[in-house]
């Protein structure tokens, strides 16, 4: 087991905040795989370190003094995406008036990081497939092989099985791309982090802001600790950093906490003050808002997927997000 180990030899380990289980357990795997040359396919939900986690892994790898370069696959259209990555020589296409060498071949040496490798397309996974067999490409518009020498890590939210299995991502680019996975655990199952990563924030929000607040209530604390997080980390530094700027004082009070945080306190949250159909319906939307953003944040804004675990249709899904304005342009 990892848990007596704190991996402070680890490069980076200074940026991980936390010493729950599941975490160590984490970076014994890194410290495992980090010298290896195979190619990693990092799974996680959205906000939980992924590109953090990669960018360790590469600092700890042979390729440390080479490149890292992340991707995100989903930010660009597929034209785009292709140019990006692959280069392009002059007059490949409209606008192109001089050649420009890709990301591929900028991460020559080092390691290069496909986040949402899920949302790639199948032209271009078919593309890269042949990259990472042969290990050489051609720009856009280009006929000159290029030849390329970077350890692929991978990352989506997605369960990339799932999508293999319905065709939207080829078997084989799968197979090159896991050949080692790692999996890394959501905040909910770390809470014991949680004091931790509140502290590490509420110094960081200080310094960038000039403030001087002390620390968390008993109260403020229960409650983040209670909360599930849909959003992982990432969710955590913004509910602090609105607290700090909210905070007049020099300890964070349940009310500088966002309304959703305060209402996750469950039983406790209910206001016997209410009649009680109103307290039952105050109760069913909190609940419904809290379903909702946890299972939108499993399937990464998908509502077919999230229709689908939920035992609804679209529809519903639909009509439960435009009933708590929770409508996201990403989800889909």
């Amino acid at each position: 087991m990892a848990t007596d180990k704190k991996f402070t030899s680890l490069a980076g380990r200074e940026k991980i905040v936390g010493n729950s289980e599941k975490l160590l357990n984490v970076l014994e795997k890194i410290e495992n795989i980090a010298q290896s040359n195979a190619n990693i396919l990092v799974l996680g939900e959205s906000g939980t370190g992924k590109e953090l986690i990669a960018h360790i892994i590469h600092e700890n790898s042979l390729r440390a003094e080479g490149p890292f370069i992340p991707v995100d696959c989903a930010s660009l259209p597929e034209n785009l995406l292709e140019s990006e990555l692959f280069g392009h020589e002059r007059g490949a296409y409209t606008g192109a008036f001089s050649s420009k060498p890709g990301i591929v071949e900028y991460a020559h040496g080092g390691t290069i990081l496909l986040d949402e490798i899920a949302e790639l397309s199948l032209p271009l996974q078919s593309k890269f497939l042949r990259v990472l067999q042969e290990r050489h490409f051609r720009r856009v518009g280009g006929r000159k092989l290029i030849e390329v020498d970077c350890r692929v890590i991978s990352a989506t939210n997605r369960n990339i099985v799932e999508a293999v299995q319905e065709g939207c991502f080829r078997e084989d680019l799968y197979y090159r791309l896991n050949v080692i996975s790692l999996q890394l655990p959501p905040l909910r199952e770390m809470k014991e982090d949680i004091p931790l990563l509140c502290d590490h924030y509420l110094d960081h929000f200080n310094r960038e802001n000039c403030r001087r607040i002390k620390a968390l209530s008993p109260q403020a604390m229960d409650l983040l600790t209670r909360y599930d997080w849909p959003g992982n980390v990432r969710e955590l530094q913004n509910v602090i950093e609105r607290s700090v700027a909210l905070c007049q004082g020099d300890v964070i009070l349940p009310e500088h906490l966002p309304e959703y945080v305060r209402e996750s306190g469950g039983v406790s949250g209910i206001r016997l003050s209410l009649p009680f159909e109103e307290a039952k319906k105050e109760m069913i939307d909190i609940f419904e808002k809290k379903y909702l953003n946890q299972l939108l944040g499993k399937t990464g804004g998908n509502i077919t997927r999230a229709a689908r675990i939920a035992g609804v249709n679209r529809k519903t899904i639909h009509r439960l997000l435009e009933k708590h304005g929770l409508a996201r342009k990403g989800d889909k």
